[in-house]
């Protein structure tokens, strides 16, 4: 059974991107970020993303690597070339922990890299300190 993990902190109001194919994965995703107060926008690949990202204007990003139509570092490069985007914050939540798949995403400027299956604990932990970093 899913263990839902709180926050440290409960009172952030923020609107997170997920940008994933896997419809169980984004489900769960889902429940634990809006149970913790998160506003939750979702897509299912790189190109919708964008699309979303330019819309919502998303105080976070987390984005999987592996996805049709377009993947994440795709979808990470036009995010960075957009003047109004580039500065969003992006987690990489991917099952592939490719060394040259991390220099690849971490190039483009990513925030923190997460290799699937991860900790949703740990998941909230470095959401909550990227949100903190952003507000000062």
């Amino acid at each position: 059974m899913l263990e839902l993990s709180k926050s440290k902190k409960k009172d952030v109001q923020a609107k997170i991107l997920v940008i994933d194919d896997e419809p169980d994965l984004v489900d769960t995703l889902q429940c634990q970020l809006e149970f913790n107060s998160y506003e939750v926008v979702i897509a299912e690949n790189g190109k919708e993303g964008l699309e979303k990202a330019k819309s919502e204007k998303p105080d976070l990003i987390l984005l999987d690597y592996a996805m049709p139509v377009m993947d994440g570092l795709g979808m990470l490069e036009k995010l960075r070339s957009h003047p109004d985007l580039k500065e969003i914050p992006v987690i990489m939540l991917t099952a592939s922990s490719e060394a040259q798949n991390v220099e690849k995403a971490c190039s483009c400027g990513i925030t923190d890299y997460i290799t699937k299956p991860f900790d949703y604990g740990l998941l909230m932990e470095k959401i909550t300190d990227v949100l903190e970093v952003k507000k000062s």
